[in-house]
């Protein structure tokens, strides 16, 4: 069962990797794509809509890219998820059925288990993402031991 789409766990990817590569400059899309083996394009779409929700920063410039816009303590999974399914949601309205059962029963249902959900993902910080990654030494580019935690 897939609880998160490809497009809400990209964006916490992302975020994750713009955590743990922004030192000592912004995280250019190209290098953040080639990190994950995307097309640099398909990530724009995403890397805008978390600079809207104020996950990311983007600096212009010929060594712009994007940084975190808070403390990686300071944003959870939930915001990136809630950020990322805005913008899908933005993007592709599809019709809803008009059905008791649904407005009654199912959608109800859903509702209280999506904010179950989401309730587990804000106990996760990007913090908590980035030690996980260190410890599994996702990146073997990182350097060991350096913490830029504010």
């Amino acid at each position: 069962m897939i609880l998160l789409s490809r497009r809400s766990q990209l964006a916490v990817a992302a975020v994750v990797d713009v955590a743990l590569h922004a030192r000592p400059s912004p995280v250019a899309a190209k290098a953040l794509a080639a990190r994950h083996n995307l097309p640099p394009r398909h990530l724009e779409t995403l890397l805008q809509a978390l600079v809207r929700a104020s996950i990311l920063k983007g600096v212009r410039g010929p060594r712009g890219g994007y940084e975190l816009a808070r403390e990686r303590r300071r944003i959870t999974a939930g915001d990136i998820v809630r950020a990322a399914m805005l913008d899908t949601a933005e993007e592709t309205e599809a019709p809803s059925p008009e059905s008791r059962l649904v407005d009654e029963v199912i959608g109800p249902l859903v509702e209280r288990a999506g904010q179950r959900f989401l309730a587990e993902l804000d106990a996760i910080t990007v913090d908590d993402l980035c030690r996980q990654a260190g410890d599994r030494a996702v990146f073997d580019d990182l350097s060991s031991g350096a913490d830029f935690t504010i």
